[in-house]
């Protein structure tokens, strides 16, 4: 395979006059030990936007999503260098509590992670740990965010019953449900309906297009076709570089690089 990465790439810029940045990189690198996954990756996230991470496996696509809530420090060995930029603070600096962070900045991942609990005690749990006690408050949150997550008419019945009862794509709505019960500013999703099936993948995607007028969500997907569903912007990864990044309909349909034609029209990957 042709070493694309050593090619000239495409970054889009964006004007910070023009266009609101809820979350950026600069220069991001991310060690495994001595080896290099991300090498130096710098890109603006807009807000209220969807964001795409594209790329053949082991481009570090997952790895990069992982490092925008400090995931990877749960990784032993893994060294994370460079800024992550929110709200004008490096929130990959030392000092800064990450659990309190990811209170803004939420995660939901490949396979559907529900709590052995109820449905109710699924979305409350988190509330509840940090302070929130008064009931009304608390069901109130529930019905919101599982309307928000397309899931409440389905459920709104059976809140007391166990969450691992419900089906694949009803479990990663719930966990989406979940992570926007704290109210975070973005929503970072790692491959989310890889493991449903057609229904339920778009289900989950007209979920992601609703919650955008409230998030900035930024998403790994191998999916081309959902990329280009639902995405405003797409980021090209290959080998733990980011060859490419602008608008998904320029990326899919008029892409500047080489690379990045090959990729998405299916020629490596």
């Amino acid at each position: 395979m042709q070493n694309y990465a050593s090619e000239d790439r495409y970054i889009k810029e964006l004007d910070p006059k023009k266009h609101e940045i809820a979350l950026s990189t600069e220069d991001l690198h991310v060690f495994y030990g001595t080896s290099e996954a991300i090498h130096g990756v710098s890109l603006p996230f807009e807000r209220f936007k969807i964001t795409a991470l594209i790329g053949a496996s082991g481009s570090g696509k997952s790895t990069y999503l992982r490092s925008l809530n400090r995931m990877n420090d749960n990784i032993e060995g893994t060294r994370v260098d460079g800024k992550i930029m929110y709200r004008d603070i490096d929130i990959n600096g030392k000092g800064v509590n990450v659990y309190e962070m990811r209170k803004h900045i939420g995660m939901v991942f490949q396979r559907p992670n529900p709590f052995s609990k109820s449905i109710y005690d699924n979305i409350t749990f988190a509330p509840k740990r940090n302070g929130i006690k008064n009931k009304k408050v608390l069901d109130e949150l529930v019905e919101t965010t599982l309307k928000q997550a397309a899931l409440w008419d389905q459920v709104k019945d059976q809140l007391d019953q166990s969450a691992l009862a419900l089906s694949g794509g009803q479990q990663q709505r719930l966990c989406i449900a979940r992570a926007i019960a704290m109210k975070p500013d973005i929503l970072l999703l790692d491959e989310p309906a890889s493991a449903l099936d057609p229904i339920s993948t778009s289900t989950v995607e007209d979920t992601l297009l609703s919650l955008k007028d409230h998030y900035t969500i930024i998403i790994v997907t191998h999916n081309m076709q959902q990329a280009g569903r639902i995405s405003d912007y797409t980021a090209f990864f290959h080998l733990g570089n980011v060859l490419e990044y602008d608008i998904t309909s320029n990326v899919f349909q008029r892409p500047k690089i080489q690379a990045t034609e090959d990729y998405v029209s299916g020629r490596f990957g």
